[in-house]
């Protein structure tokens, strides 16, 4: 069940909040462009290999859910307890449970607004709704459980100084994987498609050339993702410092800061070197996509703190702000949204128009023109969001999913 509270006196980290509110910000955005024909461009993704500035913001919440991780379960001392196991446990079916029921409301409301011609609407449901049939499977909340629960419970059991080497394990294992059965191919011969259309069936995967890019077997890497950020997290937030006692705290906190920005460097250009050989690939979640997303995310956190902690600039970052301190819940908000905009019809002129019709085609569109009109309601959609989130940010009210 979800649970809410109201925070008082819990201690925030902001920068960790204003990076999870950009991506929370981010993704909602792309996923809500005016026209999907007409998608201002440094909001596409990728189309097979390569990256663009819309295909990190995914791969930048799965690097803060890994740091979130360390922060959530360090109140266990790290050690596995019925308690614990419960808790992540229980976590992970509520969001695999929510994103199954995002599906599932986007089918519901399809059908309610464009019932099949001839078929009544409530039989239609009985026949294509209620059984589940063509509902996917897997998606981004999916993939959020998944990892979240393996890196939980590698958290509790194995030693934290051997999980980089768990993470080096997993990487270079899914590359011989990918290398071996033409998992850079862009069709239904790649072993993700095929593994994922055996298991799930093509009726319950995203509609991709028979790719689903959160795959079965691309959580693999994408686990490892999450435990790169817990091992950021460790490196900034635990363990002994490793200059003498009587160092400034001060200076602690520099040379901790210095070593977050050197290894967004180091796992940046390790991503950008190997993908000679491995191509980076949002999906397929290949290796040099993992470390070069990581890498990114690191070097943008060290600079986050930078501007916040160290300069002490804040007041910019409030409108992030809002999104980051309830992600999981503005996240499932702009999907509920981003349905009932196309679902609910309003009355105009001799017949109807559905909200997003009304914003985009009536009012932004003949503004803006075709492409700047589909970004113009991308930003507002966001501004709509915004709203809500900061109703609940200024009361200090924290949705925990």
């Amino acid at each position: 069940m979800n649970r809410i509270k109201t925070a008082t006196s819990s201690k925030r980290i902001l920068a960790i909040d204003i990076l999870r509110g950009i991506t929370i910000a981010g993704m909602t955005m792309v996923n809500n462009p005016g026209s999907w024909g007409h998608i201002y461009a440094p909001l596409r993704h990728a189309q097979w290999n390569g990256l663009t500035p819309t295909d990190l913001v995914f791969p930048f919440f799965m690097f803060i859910m890994g740091i979130s991780t360390y922060i959530s379960l360090k109140k266990y001392d790290f050690t596995f307890s019925r308690a614990a196991a419960l808790k992540i446990i229980r976590r992970t079916a509520v969001i695999f449970l929510i994103g199954l029921g995002l599906g599932w409301f986007g089918s519901f409301c399809f059908y309610w607004a464009s019932p099949t011609e001839g078929i009544g609407f409530w039989a239609q449901l009985g026949e294509s709704v209620w059984t589940f049939d063509h509902i996917r499977i897997l998606g981004v909340m999916q993939r959020l459980a998944l990892c979240y629960c393996a890196a939980a419970l590698v958290a509790l059991t194995m030693k934290h100084s051997r999980i980089p080497w768990l993470i080096v394990a997993l990487l270079v294992g899914y590359f011989v994987l990918l290398a071996l059965g033409n998992g850079f191919v862009y069709g239904e011969e790649n072993i993700l498609s095929k593994v994922d259309r055996a298991i799930l069936t093509p009726a319950h995967m995203y509609r991709d050339n028979g790719i689903e890019p959160e795959g079965i077997l691309s959580t693999i890497p994408a686990i490892a993702h999450v435990l790169i950020g817990f091992c950021v997290a460790r490196m900034m937030l635990g363990g002994k410092p490793q200059t003498a006692g009587d160092v400034p705290a001060e200076r602690r906190h520099d040379q901790k800061l210095i070593a977050l920005f050197l290894v967004g460097v180091i796992l940046t250009f390790a991503g950008l070197l190997l993908s000679y050989g491995c191509p980076i690939n949002k999906k397929v979640w290949s290796p040099t996509f993992v470390l070069t997303t990581c890498g990114f995310g690191s070097s943008l956190l060290a600079l986050l703190i930078w501007i916040i902690d160290v300069k002490g600039c804040k007041k910019w970052s409030m409108f992030f702000e809002a999104f980051g301190v309830n992600p999981l819940f503005m996240y499932v908000l702009g999907n509920v949204l981003s349905v009932l905009f196309d679902a609910i019809s309003l009355p105009w002129g001799d017949g109807s128009v559905s909200i997003h019709g009304l914003l985009y085609d009536v009012t932004l569109q003949p503004l803006f023109g075709d492409t700047g009109g589909s970004l113009a309601y991308a930003l507002v959609f966001i501004a709509i969001n915004w709203v809500i989130g900061y109703q609940l940010y200024k009361r200090r009210i924290y949705i925990k999913i």
